[in-house]
């Protein structure tokens, strides 16, 4: 069973930077992509970014140009750069393994999540 142990969040000042790791236990060509999302109290998981295995990449508007995500195969690890943090960044962030089943569906992995809080 492979698991995605995120790190890397805190409390940041608006405009400051984070990295987040997400380490895992097995290997990453495992898993078909990678990715992050956000979550805040009363709405829905948000997706933050994603990477393929050949290195393809894809975020939405909101992260555009302040994000970037990429990945490390010799260390197992999946790494989010944030600049430019702004307030409505505050969220936990969670890794995320898309795995092709055996059933033709994609099968999602899960980290425990990590706290980002962007406040003065």
């Amino acid at each position: 069973q492979v698991q995605l142990v995120e790190s890397g969040g805190g409390l940041v000042q608006p405009g400051g930077s984070l990295r987040l790791s997400c380490a895992a236990s097995g290997s990453m060509f495992s898993f078909n992509a990678m990715g992050w999302y956000r979550e805040v109290p009363g709405k829905q998981r948000e997706f933050v970014a994603s990477i393929s295995r050949v290195g393809n990449t894809n975020y939405p508007d909101s992260v555009k140009g302040r994000f970037t995500i990429s990945r490390d195969n010799a260390k197992n690890t999946v790494y989010l750069q944030m600049n430019s943090l702004k307030p409505e960044d505050t969220a936990v962030y969670y890794c995320n393994g898309k795995m092709l089943g055996s059933s033709g569906r994609f099968n999602d992995y899960w980290g425990q999540g990590t706290q980002v809080t962007v406040s003065s």
